[in-house]
């Protein structure tokens, strides 16, 4: 039997939260096919390809069939996807003004070709028009390419937040193990040498970033608080109970929390954790906002965040919070106008 600290490093006893899958060295499987199929619709659909000879957009996905996956093995993620998309287009020719409709077709993306092997047809409906059939073939089919890329990356990025799980090393060396920021800019820093061990002596790090929004922060604050609004910038159905003990579920249970506190358009304090995080194992968030009416400037303190998670959670407030919350102020925005 294994002793506490010795042996093979894949069967050496941890002082774990789940106590389960020790340096991850078993196999852990993700469907992502749910995730998926809302992914490339958002990505996919409503593209704007335009050229000297018209102008044409990317429709509905009308056909999504397929499945995608994230396996987890040796600490390593590995992914299987294979898709079969059908896309509509329509367009309209710069001189004549007319109206011309077809469809973009990707028999067969995944992960034995590259992106720029990947088969993409193009076809119209019959008429004329081929001006418009060649600009999808062309600008259309690299801007589709571009799309298939950004679905790749968040599936890579996004749906894995929390996967690999944090292993345990030595107190003292992980104390002593000299970290540098990430990234650090004015608006995204993390703070060196922020170790503490909590609960179970997991070794953590605290995230802290800034960023400005063009909303007064009675808005920004909304955004965080009100279930619909939540649900639009998430994209995914929410759970948002707005008061001290309410509970909070996000991106299809991947992010999950608890309100501790809130002041009205000043501050919102949660526990807050990834599903995959050792169990019971919670950051603590503060959201703190400053009106600088007309725009309003967030700032976020993460503390506790398990070292190993601490890009993933960086990426996640980055790319799943604040982009997202810019783009539905600039679509409420252009709705006004």
């Amino acid at each position: 039997m294994a002793k506490w600290g010795q042996g093979d490093p894949r069967w050496i006893v941890e002082e774990r939260a789940d106590a389960t899958n020790v340096n991850n060295w078993h196999w852990t499987e993700r469907d992502a096919t749910s995730w998926s199929k809302r992914k490339l619709k958002e990505v996919l659909e409503g593209l704007v390809v335009e050229g000297e000879a018209g102008r044409c957009e990317i429709g509905d996905l009308k056909h999504v069939e397929g499945e995608a996956s994230c396996n987890s093995r040796k600490g390593k993620l590995i992914f299987f996807y294979e898709w079969n998309l059908r896309l509509s287009w329509k367009g309209t020719v710069k001189e004549s003004g007319e109206k011309h409709k077809g469809s973009v077709e990707i028999p067969n993306l995944s992960e034995e070709n590259e992106v720029d092997d990947t088969e993409i047809n193009v076809s119209k409906k019959k008429g004329e028009g081929d001006v418009l059939k060649d600009l999808m073939r062309t600008e259309g089919t690299t801007k589709v390419r571009e799309a298939l890329r950004d679905y790749l990356k968040a599936l890579k990025t996004e749906f894995t937040l929390g996967m690999i799980l944090p292993t345990k090393a030595p107190v003292d060396q992980e104390l002593a193990t000299e970290r540098k920021p990430s990234g650090s800019t004015v608006q995204d820093s993390v703070t060196p040498q922020s170790l503490d061990m909590v609960g179970v002596k997991i070794p953590t790090v605290r995230i802290h970033m800034r960023e400005v929004f063009n909303s007064p922060a009675d808005e920004l604050y909304s955004i965080f608080t009100k279930k619909e609004l939540v649900q639009k910038f998430s994209k995914c159905p929410a759970v948002v109970e707005a008061e001290k003990g309410g509970k909070l579920q996000m991106f299809e249970g991947c992010v999950s929390g608890e309100y501790t506190e809130l002041v009205p358009s000043q501050r919102i304090v949660l526990k807050w954790r990834c599903r995959s995080w050792p169990d019971e194992h919670y950051a603590t968030v503060a959201l703190n906002f400053q009106d600088l009416t007309p725009q309003s400037e967030l700032e976020l303190e993460c503390k506790g965040v398990p070292v190993s998670h601490e890009e993933s959670t960086r990426q996640c407030w980055k790319k799943q919070y604040f982009e997202e919350i810019h783009i539905l102020l600039q679509q409420a925005k252009d709705n006004m106008e």
